[in-house]
């Protein structure tokens, strides 16, 4: 019966259209994240993989201890390219031969615009050029005053959008992060984890394609009648169902996730891996203590349990209405309702929006937000409250699609 069921999904039309489209999407996303290039000499870009190798090996040098000396170094060098003819030129040519030279401190270039911003929430790419040796010391230091500031400035939201427990808690995250930490070329695994939404949503999208036919199938046949009144048509034909659902969206999940991070990782290399996520400059902001390799595991996990989730609301939906139709839009209203809710005003939509299962399907972005709970008065992030809570509801799905279902006509 389980095979029979996963065997009728891929056997029509639309689900070999569908699978058509993962190919399609897994071709985009692995296309967008390989979109890079590397400056020569010349000031001329090359593109592909052997830019991509040539950057590495550019960036490498600068791998280790990011400490006091490591960054008046960067500084010294990122100034003195900035005082040169090239850089100085109104020429475009000339201006992409100084950037090709800068190509190797390019990583720290940008945690230096991080830490050295104006404001928290300022970032100026030109910022680095105009640091001194002198003010490396300040680094680390500055990633906590610019929060301890924008969180006390009475003329910003951030004032009076957290607690005192919770701007304790964010000041505690950042003090308490271990310096100085280890840094290393990590293209590979920034440029993963940007278009890792785009794998996600768009497998979430076409997943719950192909699941809301199961339950739907024998209704919009009329063979619903035939299927129930079956020896085994209320128990063991419902289970395989359930089971055919979870193990597709299982399947196909990984199989897209593993396709594209085994793409991108050999194109780009997998250093940095146990970099803290903070070395990367996308990530500087994070509150979370973790590895880039930590964070990996956090964004494919999230990605699968939310998967499961939607997927799993699909074939309620489609097991309690019958009818694929509501069921197929479920993911794209969950995916885009953040979208509408960003629209109101209000403190309880903002933590709301906090825990829409979206954000499960992007946990990369999640990881940099600061959507802050204290359930019986303790200060915690939305990450592992994301992670409990779908990883409970998706489990009591389970149960329900089989309940729903199997009630039938007398439902």
């Amino acid at each position: 019966m389980f095979r029979y069921e996963i065997k009728k999904v891929f056997a029509r039309t639309g689900g070999k259209v569908a699978l058509l489209l993962l190919a399609l999407a897994l071709a985009a996303g692995c296309w967008m994240a390989a979109d890079t290039y590397y400056v020569n000499e010349n000031g001329d870009k090359e593109y592909g993989a052997a830019a991509a190798h040539r950057l590495r090996a550019l960036q490498k040098e600068w791998s280790g201890t990011l400490d006091e000396e490591k960054l008046r170094l960067a500084i010294g060098e990122i100034t003195a390219l900035a005082a040169t003819p090239q850089a100085q030129s109104q020429d475009v040519k000339e201006n992409n031969i100084a950037f090709g030279r800068g190509q190797a401190t390019y990583g720290i270039r940008g945690l230096l615009n991080d830490a050295f911003a104006v404001d928290f929430q300022t970032n100026d790419y030109y910022r680095a050029e105009h640091l001194t040796p002198a003010m490396a010391g300040d680094f680390y230091a500055n990633r906590i005053r610019l929060l301890r500031e924008w969180l006390t400035d009475e003329r910003g939201n951030a004032y009076y959008r957290y607690s005192d427990a919770e701007k304790a808690y964010l000041l505690r995250q950042y003090e308490t992060l271990e310096t100085p930490f280890s840094y290393d070329y990590t293209n590979g695994w920034t440029r993963l984890f940007e278009w890792y939404p785009w794998i996600a949503m768009s497998t979430v999208m076409i997943l719950g394609y192909l699941v809301c036919g199961i339950f739907s199938g024998e209704y919009q046949f009329r063979a619903d009648a035939v299927f129930f009144a079956s020896r085994y048509g209320r128990d063991k034909a419902v289970a395989a169902k359930v089971q055919a659902g979870l193990v597709i969206v299982t399947a196909v999940y990984w199989a897209m996730v593993g396709l594209y991070s085994a793409y991108v990782l050999a194109y780009y290399g997998a250093d940095g891996i146990s970099c803290p996520v903070q070395a990367a400059s996308s990530y500087w902001k994070c509150l979370y203590h973790i590895t880039i390799g930590q964070m990996y595991v956090l964004v494919v996990t999230g990605g699968y349990i939310g998967c499961l989730f939607i997927s799993g609301l699909v074939m309620f939906l489609s097991a309690s209405c019958r009818s694929a139709v509501a069921a197929v839009m479920t993911p794209f209203v969950l995916i885009f309702l953040r979208s509408f809710l960003e629209m109101t005003d209000s403190n309880v939509i903002e933590k709301a929006m906090g825990l829409c299962p979206d954000l499960l399907l992007q946990m990369n972005r999640t990881l940099c937000l600061f959507n802050l709970y204290e359930p019986g008065g303790k200060v915690i992030g939305a990450v592992p409250i994301l992670f409990a809570l779908y990883g409970a509801l998706t489990a009591l799905l389970v149960p329900t699609v089989y309940k729903a279902y199997r009630k039938g006509r007398d439902s």
